[in-house]
């Protein structure tokens, strides 16, 4: 959010949030600012594209090569597998929000919000929840066109239940991965450059995601200490439940998880928030 944006939003928090929400506000004025930047939006899920296209040339070669399936994969599969991973990526992905949040608390911005009656994390929450919001709807054209030209891949989950457990998987990966993303944030109240930091997390978050590979393609040694991490339910998992490759008391436990993992990244969240504050208070006096 620029600097006029949230002049506007800080002097709208006044009187009228008796009226309406304060965050309601918050989310409409980060709609309006998400909105500038809809060009910037389109164009990157284009683009994203082509690293997809090329993953499939890779597969497909690779399914050739050994002329069977792998670990009950299917040619076919694979590809909607990566489909559907594009168009979880566009539903959750933060958009940049751990850099902005940094970019605050390092220019000293962070003190306009520090004095004002909001709940930080609410804010940025609610502003993470407008970008999501128009970045989704705006890139859902190339998304949609992404689906078409691939067509002879895609198919319905069988049961009707997948569509309300699919739509709250990727709830839970969208706040999960934004919570994570706020706390590698909150790094800048100790260290003057998070690069490093936010780098070397989504090194990890890329390969363990399932964005790479399916999961369910490593040792099975590996799965099991893999399942327990909170990278798996950021993208993989949701993915797995539309595919219906999990279900029964594996769904209900794999869901269970993610909760835990949502639950336990906002507590860290909200605990790196305050303890930073009281640094940055007492350093600035």
């Amino acid at each position: 959010m620029d600097a006029v944006s949230r002049s506007r939003l800080l002097s709208g928090l006044q009187p009228t949030m008796f009226r309406q929400s304060k965050y309601l506000q918050v989310f409409s004025v980060g709609l309006q600012d998400t909105f500038v930047y809809r060009w910037n939006f389109l164009l990157r899920s284009f683009f994203s594209i082509v690293p997809l296209i090329g993953t499939v040339f890779i597969w497909r070669a690779i399914f050739e090569a050994r002329g069977r399936g792998i670990e009950g994969y299917q040619y076919r599969e694979m590809v909607f597998y990566f489909l559907l991973t594009v168009l979880v990526d566009n539903l959750v992905s933060p958009t940049e929000d751990e850099w902005r949040i940094a970019a605050e608390i390092r220019d000293g911005q962070i003190s306009a919000l520090i004095i004002k009656p909001l709940n930080h994390l609410a804010y940025r929450t609610s502003l993470f929840a407008s970008y999501r919001s128009l970045y989704s709807l705006v890139t859902l054209p190339v998304v949609a066109f992404l689906f078409f030209c691939f067509r002879e891949y895609l198919h319905l989950p069988v049961h009707a239940v997948t569509w309300p457990l699919f739509g709250l998987s990727v709830l839970m990966a969208a706040f999960l991965q934004f919570f994570v993303a706020y706390s590698l944030a909150m790094m800048a109240f100790w260290i003057l450059e998070i690069s490093t930091v936010v780098f070397i997390f989504y090194s990890f978050e890329y390969f363990l995601s399932g964005q790479v590979f399916p999961l369910d393609l490593l040792p099975h040694w590996m799965q099991a200490f893999v399942a327990y991490s909170p990278f798996t339910y950021e993208m993989f998992f949701p993915v797995q439940v539309y595919l219906e490759r999990i279900q029964g008391a594996a769904l209900a436990r794999g869901l269970a998880f993610q909760c835990a993992w949502m639950i336990i990244a906002f507590f860290v969240a909200r605990t790196l928030w305050r303890s930073g504050v009281k640094r940055y208070q007492a350093v600035g006096g």
